[in-house]
C-alpha cells in the first residue's frame, strides 16, 4: 500500500512539472533559433519593431501581410503580451479590426482573449501562488484576489470591458482562486462583447477610438463604484 501511495506521489509530480519542462523548452528553441537562424532573428527582430511602435495602421498592414496566418500570429502574440507586457492587448484588438475588418476582426479579438485568458486561468490554477506572484506582483495579486472574491463573476465582466483594467492580472488570479472554468470564461466573452462591438465600430478612427474608449471606461467604473458603494452599504445593513 505504502508502494502504491509512493509510485502516485512519483507519478504527481512527474506529471506536475510537465508543463513546465514543455515551456521552457519551447522558450530554449526560440532563443537558440534567435541566435543560430538569421531568418528568425530577422523575423522576431522587425516584430518588435513593428508591435511596439503604437502605429495602429503600421501594425495592421504588417499583420496582414500574413495572409492565413495573421489572425494564429495575433492570438500568438496575445498570449504572449500577458508575460511581456509591452504590446498593449487593446492595441492588439484595433490592429486585428484594421487588419481584418469589423466581422473577422472581431471574431479574432474573441479567439485571441479566450486563448489567452484561458492561459492565464490555467497558469494560475495548475501552477499557484508563486508562479502568479512573479508574474503580476504580490500587491496586484491581492488586489484583485479581493475584487475578485467579493464580485465575481461581475469582476471579471467589469474587468473586460474596461480597458484599462489589469486583463491578465483577472486571469491568472481567477485559475488561482479556483473560479469555476466556463463561468470564468463566459464573464470573459460577455464583459469583450461591447469593448470589441465599439472598437468595430469606431477602429477606423483613431482619435475618435481613443476619446470613446476613455469615456466608455470612465462611465463603466463610475457604474461599478455605485454598485460597489450600494452592495458594501447594503452588506453593513445585514
Amino acid at each position: 500500500m505504502k508502494m502504491d501511495e509512493s509510485q502516485n506521489g512519483t507519478s504527481s509530480v512527474k506529471k506536475s512539472k510537465a508543463p513546465l519542462f514543455i515551456s521552457l523548452s519551447f522558450i530554449a528553441a526560440l532563443i537558440v533559433s534567435y541566435f543560430f537562424v538569421p531568418q528568425v532573428e530577422t523575423f522576431f527582430n522587425q516584430a518588435w519593431n513593428v508591435l511596439t511602435s503604437d502605429d495602429e495602421k503600421r501594425i495592421g498592414s504588417w499583420v496582414g501581410g500574413f495572409g492565413w496566418f495573421g489572425p494564429l500570429l495575433l492570438v500568438l502574440v496575445m498570449i504572449a503580451q500577458m508575460f511581456l507586457l509591452v504590446v498593449p492587448s487593446i492595441l492588439l484588438m484595433v490592429v486585428s479590426i484594421l487588419a481584418y475588418g469589423p466581422v473577422w476582426g472581431s471574431v479574432i479579438i474573441f479567439a485571441s482573449v479566450f486563448a489567452a485568458s484561458s492561459v492565464g486561468y490555467l497558469i494560475g490554477s495548475y501552477f499557484g501562488d508563486s508562479i502568479v506572484t512573479h508574474i503580476i506582483g504580490h500587491k496586484s495579486e491581492k488586489k484583485v484576489e479581493g475584487f475578485l472574491d467579493d464580485y465575481g463573476f461581475w469582476a471579471v465582466i467589469v474587468t473586460r470591458i474596461n480597458p484599462f483594467l489589469s486583463n491578465d492580472a483577472i486571469s491568472f488570479v481567477g485559475g488561482l482562486l479556483r473560479m469555476g472554468y466556463w463561468k470564468f470564461i463566459g464573464a470573459t466573452l460577455v464583459g469583450i462583447a461591447p469593448l470589441a462591438i465599439f472598437i468595430a465600430i469606431m477602429g477606423k478612427s483613431t482619435d475618435s477610438l481613443k476619446t470613446g474608449l476613455l469615456w466608455g471606461s470612465l462611465v463603466s467604473l463610475f457604474v461599478f463604484g455605485i454598485y460597489v458603494w450600494w452592495d458594501k452599504r447594503r452588506k453593513s445593513k445585514k
